[in-house]
């Protein structure tokens, strides 16, 4: 390659290899890429050795090898050369071809002529042919076959191009070129009408596939000025050669100079491998080929913009302001840089490969896209949470905030999503939208449930503090209306909860169906906490039965405790306290929510305790009897969902009970005889009579001897300070042989004591003792006066003990052990 201006290129080797680096850097030192369609190609073909590289060095300022005419006639140009035409506007390519009729390659190896021609005329605007002056007119001349050649070739374009055939004639005689003209054309026209053509073009003309052109020069050899200076005239006719009226001004099917390199390439590879080459075919091969190439180039570029990358990094952070017409703007800046160099390339393949290009940058940006449409949603859902929860802090109604902010961020997101969107585009965020409104619903929905949810759950539990303990405590003090109790203070807790919940769902907007059955879920709630309460009551009936039994047994009407005088009607008393008993387990028997009536009270009263009032031989078969009625495990009138204590449960319970408190009965009997005891020391009348009647004797010596009488006094005082200092009365209250003991056991230290006392006395010596015995005194005074409560609170303690007589054994045994600690200081005073 030559190192001036013109870049003199071997394009085909000369056996036929394409130079595809070489054309590649030919065309980026002359810039050809950027010139579009302003450019052209002129092609020179003639015999060897007939000065075409020197017709075109001088033509176009070329550089290509001219043959040595001192070293002998010989080929030169070997192969196909290109070079750029210097000053030549526009651009313009001359290529060279290597000439015809060599010897170096033979009369029969005609193969490379023949594609040579015809990769000239698929490339070439304007071909010329180089052909000597004294050849026209001459049946063998040496350009008849040179021009079978080109036509023969011709035939296999389909819908070839239209070229520019300069037949230049080399070394003009005197004969005005007027006159050879017509013959030259004349020719051209019998070759032409001689060669073989395809049937769609058996009656084209030439002139609709070439424009035929002639000129001649004068011989360079012999007259080098003339030759320069008509060379020069021709020079002009290249300038702005393919404008309209210009040597190329109709030409057809130009390929944009872009895609001259793929062109070529295709063209000449089509050609070795003998094939028809369809020109137009080939020409929307190359406009694939070369704007898909420009179409890569396009969006590896919009891969790298920094634009775009600082946009897609931004994306991933958050929301981004302005992004569709940031987008739309890098998305345009590349299909117009496409459109700029792929103006000039077939429109339907250029438009083709626009769209493909549109779409891979679209897909390329769709990610940022969607990812940005996350954000905006994100963000949206997250300040319609925000939102809500502040409106309802402040006190709005639900429904209205859920549509104010509805609105509200839906609103903002089409802004924001339009805001999104690429002009180029026409994806929509409906499915986002729709994502979005679902999820706002969702969350609203959710935030319903949870604040409904808080509001029921805080009415039930206000109503399980109101029902609970007043429920338990109606139970346990077992009135005469305890249900009817119960209903009136369900209906009012109840009431007042509806009422709250009513006023709390205002703001809410629910249907009536939902407010009546959530209403109802209330209600059910409070009945079903009353109910729990009642069969929680039901397993605690038998200890609330003995309680009830306790108070009422051992309390008076004015709740004060009950001191067994003698004078109390204990049948009458264990009646009442059985049936203030009965009515807790009537009571306890059934849950009455419905303010229905049921004979549970009258069958348990008639079974239970009417029956047992019959003498003692007789229970045992009243018992038996009653079996009749209790005998069943549901209740008349009763629903069994209502039963909390079955019939026969109810018989097994009281049994158990009547065996429980019978010992407070018993005790309560012996606490009776045991006082009437305690306060009758009177004999019979009877006795006294006898001991009047018969110890007159006795009395009558009494009389007689007041020695005995003060003996008599003596011992009476005696007595008196043992009986007061030991508690005689008190120690048999218990019983016979108990007291026994005790007295036995205190009697010798206190009669030794009170000795003791007296002969100090009488000595007349104050011991340390006395005050203390003065104490003792006043201490046995106030145990006499005393004595009446201390009975009382005996009989109540043996009221509370169990059935079992160990129990019992235990209470006296402590009694008895306490009552010796606080008499041993009253024995010390007597």
């Amino acid at each position: 390659m030559a190192n001036d201006g013109s870049c003199a290129t071997q394009l085909i080797d000369g056996d036929g290899e394409f130079n595809v680096a070489g054309l590649d850097n030919f065309i980026k030192t002359v810039n050809l890429a950027s010139c579009g369609l302003s450019y052209a190609v002129v092609a020179i073909m003639g015999p060897q050795s007939s000065g075409k590289s020197t017709l075109m060095n001088h033509l176009f300022h070329t550089s290509f090898r001219e043959m040595d005419a001192f070293r002998g006639r010989s080929q030169t140009t070997k192969g196909i050369w290109i070079a750029k035409c210097v000053g030549i506007e526009p651009a313009t390519i001359a290529m060279d071809l290597e000439g015809t009729d060599g010897r170096e390659r033979g009369e029969d190896d005609t193969a490379f002529e023949k594609q040579s021609a015809l990769f000239a005329l698929a490339v070439s605007d304007i071909v010329l042919i180089n052909m000597w002056c004294h050849d026209i007119g001459r049946e063998q001349a040496a350009n008849k076959p040179l021009l079978k050649t080109v036509f023969q070739v011709m035939m296999r374009l389909f819908s070839p191009r239209k070229t520019t055939l300069l037949f230049v004639i080399r070394d003009k005689t005197k004969t005005p070129l007027e006159h050879l003209e017509p013959i030259l054309r004349e020719d051209i026209q019998k070759i032409w009408d001689s060669v073989r053509k395809p049937q769609a073009h058996q009656h084209t003309p030439l002139s609709e596939f070439f424009n035929v052109e002639v000129t001649a020069l004068s011989s360079y050899e012999d007259k080098e000025d003339k030759f320069n200076e008509e060379v020069a005239l021709l020079r002009q006719r290249f300038f702005h050669s393919i404008a309209p009226g210009g040597l190329a001004g109709d030409r057809r099917g130009v390929v944009p100079a872009s895609a001259f390199s793929i062109s070529a390439q295709q063209i000449w590879k089509v050609i070795r491998e003998n094939r028809d080459l369809d020109l137009p075919a080939h020409k929307v091969m190359v406009a694939t080929v070369r704007c898909e190439e420009i179409a890569n180039e396009k969006l590896n570029q919009l891969q790298s913009d920094k634009g775009w990358l600082e946009l897609e990094e931004a994306v991933q952070l958050g929301p981004v302001r302005g992004f569709g017409e940031k987008l739309s703007s890098i998305i345009d800046a590349s299909l117009s840089q496409y459109d700029e160099e792929a103006i000039f390339f077939e429109e339907s393949v250029r438009n083709a490969k626009r769209k493909q290009l549109e779409s891979k940058a679209l897909d390329l940006v769709y990610p940022a896209y969607t990812t940005l449409l996350e954000h905006i949603h994100a963000k949206a859902l997250d300040d319609f949470k925000t939102k809500l929860e502040q409106s309802l802090n402040n006190g709005e109604g639900f429904a209205s905030s859920v549509r104010t902010w509805t609105r509200t961020i839906m609103d903002e997101f089409d802004k924001g999503s339009a805001d999104a969107a690429v002009r180029h585009a026409n994806w929509g965020a409906s499915k986002v939208r729709d994502k979005l409104r679902h999820d706002i619903d969702s969350h609203a929905s959710s935030v319903r449930a949870a604040k409904l949810s808080e509001i029921t759950t805080n009415l039930e539990k206000k109503l399980t503090k109101a029902l609970t303990k007043p429920v338990e405590s109606l139970f346990e003090s077992g009135g005469k209306d305890t249900w009817l109790s119960i209903r009136a203070l369900l209906k009012r807790e109840t009431e007042s909860a509806v009422s709250e919940f009513s006023a709390s769902v205002a703001g809410f907007e629910l249907d009536e169906e939902t407010v009546e059955r959530m209403e109802r879920s209330l209600r059910d709630y409070a009945r079903k906490v009353v109910e729990n309460k009642a069969r929680e009551e039901a397993g605690k009936i038998l200890i609330r039965m003995k309680d009830r039994f306790s108070t009422v047994f051992n309390h008076d009407n004015d709740s004060l405790p009950r001191v067994w005088t003698g004078k109390e009607d204990i049948r009458a008393i264990t009646r009442d306290a059985r049936s203030a008993s009965l009515k807790l387990l009537s009571d306890m028997a059934a849950i009455r929510l419905d303010e229905k009536p049921d004979p549970i009270g009258s069958i348990l009263h008639s079974s239970l305790i009417d029956k047992t009032s019959a003498s003692t031989s007789s229970q045992l078969v009243t018992r038996e009897a009653s079996a009749d009625t209790l005998a069943s495990s549901t209740w008349e009138e009763v629903s069994p969902e209502d039963v909390l204590i079955t019939p026969m449960q109810c018989k097994a319970l009281w049994r158990q009970f009547l065996g429980e408190t019978e010992y407070t009965v018993t005790q309560a009997i012996s606490a009776q005889e045991a006082f009437k005891r305690s306060n009758n020391w009177l004999p019979p009348p009877w006795a006294i009579m006898a001991m009047v009647i018969l110890g007159f004797n006795e009395f009558m010596m009494l009389l007689k001897n007041p020695l005995y009488l003060l003996f008599i006094f003596v011992a009476y005082l005696l007595g008196k300070a043992v009986w007061v200092q030991m508690d005689i009365a008190g120690e048999f209250r218990h019983g016979t042989l108990p007291g026994l003991l005790s007295i036995s056991s205190r009697f010798l230290p206190t009669v030794m004591n009170l000795i003791k006392r007296l002969a100090e006395e009488a000595q007349g010596n104050q011991t340390p003792e006395e005050s203390q015995g003065s104490a003792s005194q006043t201490q046995v005074f106030r145990n006499q006066v005393h004595k009446p409560d201390s009975v009382s609170s005996s009989i109540s303690n043996i009221s509370s003990v169990g059935s079992s007589s160990n129990d019992d054994n235990e209470y006296s045994t402590a009694n008895l052990s306490q009552r010796r600690r606080t008499n041993a200081p009253q024995a010390e005073f007597s």
